[in-house]
């Protein structure tokens, strides 16, 4: 009998700064991590780039360029640009604020999901998928989300002048307060919530209308990941952010249960900000925070040790990619532990990961697999191999696991 299949020991890995729910951010590919400090120096960066600090948190939003700062700084600092990309971090709790900085207004976060060095639509589709597989542990079960596109540079600066012309013209129309809001930065009027504002925002200009062929393209691939996925989901043309630093997608997810539809999680990209703050090189982000309490407070419990994983997911071909969440997820709910390196865009680097973790089995994805929605699990000592129906796998792998243990 092999050594380590007596040892109990040896089915888990140990972990620091991880929660009971941070244990499905775990499961998805992300690694625990100590939330960064925001220091003096972060807060003078995100001023030099900012023209009005407040304006995101006048437009009611949680994603604040400080945070990305001290981020993409400790990602700097740690080195993290040399370790296989993307880097896919969880922080169970908000950034912190050296001692004798003035503190930014709560914003009542309870977990941060950050994807550092991919550009693809899929790091989206996991910081998504993987905060409502989150929220729904926690007691959300029916949730929707609602994304924008603000494009990159050339598409927003198109955005913003057209935007900004169609105002100018209704000058005369509006009332005091929308012409204040119009005077600090035109989207602070785009987004607002003031019923004299609403008419008047129903006929502006669409962010959607002016991307750019590749920005237009990193929407409809996110799509398409919400309708493979069966996530429902909506356009929501006000879903703004700072254009200072966020770029590209912005999403929220939503309590569908809820009067008004109860805001519990929202996120974006921030591709160019690296550039902006005079790092050498643009580090390609997005990230999501969580911003309600659990329902089940035991899913903040912290917790040290996880299974390890029992198979790697390896897949070939952007139909497999679209499929691969799903496949995920239904084994996710029947607890067999997985290694992924689905943000990964190379095969190599795929293929890298699974030989450098040597998991007992390989569940592989081709295009012709995706096809016929099955997947081929191959055992990595005896090289023995079968193929299983998508449907099949779960109750498959669950007794794979047992035979594996017994053994």
């Amino acid at each position: 009998m092999n050594k380590d299949k007596k040892n109990t020991s040896s089915r888990f890995i140990t972990y620091e700064h991880l929660d009971k729910v941070g244990e499905i951010a775990v499961y998805y590919g992300f690694a625990p991590a100590k939330s960064p400090t925001i220091t003096k120096t972060d807060i003078e960066m995100a001023r030099g780039i900012m023209d009005n600090r407040d304006n995101d948190e006048k437009m009611n939003s949680p994603i604040r360029i400080e945070e990305k700062v001290a981020l993409l700084r400790t990602y700097q600092e740690n080195n993290m640009q040399s370790l296989p990309q993307p880097v896919m971090l969880y922080f169970k709790d908000a950034c912190k604020y050296d001692a004798g900085i003035e503190k930014r207004a709560n914003t009542h976060r309870y977990a941060d999901l950050e994807i550092l060095g991919t550009s693809g639509s899929i790091a989206e589709a996991i910081l998504i998928q993987t905060t409502r597989s989150m929220l729904a542990e926690e007691g959300f079960k029916n949730t929707n989300v609602e994304v924008n596109s603000i494009g990159d540079k050339d598409s927003m600066s198109r955005f913003i002048r057209e935007l900004t012309s169609y105002y100018r013209k209704k000058i005369n129309d509006m009332t005091a307060s929308c012409r204040q809001l119009f005077k600090e930065d035109p989207l602070l009027l785009l987004t607002s919530d003031l019923p004299e504002c609403q008419e008047l925002n129903s006929h502006a200009p669409k962010s959607l209308d002016f991307l750019t062929e590749g920005s237009r393209r990193h929407l409809e691939e996110l799509l398409e990941y919400f309708e493979t996925l069966d996530i429902p989901y909506s356009i929501n043309n006000t879903l703004l952010t700072n254009k200072k630093f966020c770029s590209e997608t912005v999403f929220a997810i939503n309590d569908a249960g809820a009067e008004g539809g109860k805001n519990l999680a929202m996120g974006a990209r921030y591709n160019g900000l690296a550039k902006k703050l005079g790092m050498k090189r643009d580090i390609q982000g997005v990230g999501i925070s969580i911003l309600t309490k659990s329902k089940n407070a035991s899913m903040r419990k912290s917790i040290s040790k996880v299974k390890r994983p029992l198979a790697s997911f390896v897949q070939l071909s952007p139909e497999s990619k679209l499929l691969s969440l799903d496949i995920i997820e239904r084994l996710r709910k029947v607890k067999i532990p997985m290694y992924l390196s689905l943000a990964k865009d190379r095969l190599g680097a795929q293929v890298g990961a699974v030989e450098k973790h040597h998991t007992p089995y390989i569940i592989v994805m081709g295009k012709k697999e995706a096809v016929e929605k099955n997947v081929i699990v191959r055992e990595n000592d005896t090289h023995a191999q079968e193929i299983v129906s998508i449907d099949e796998l779960p109750r498959y792998m669950k007794r794979k696991e047992t035979e594996f243990w017994k053994s």
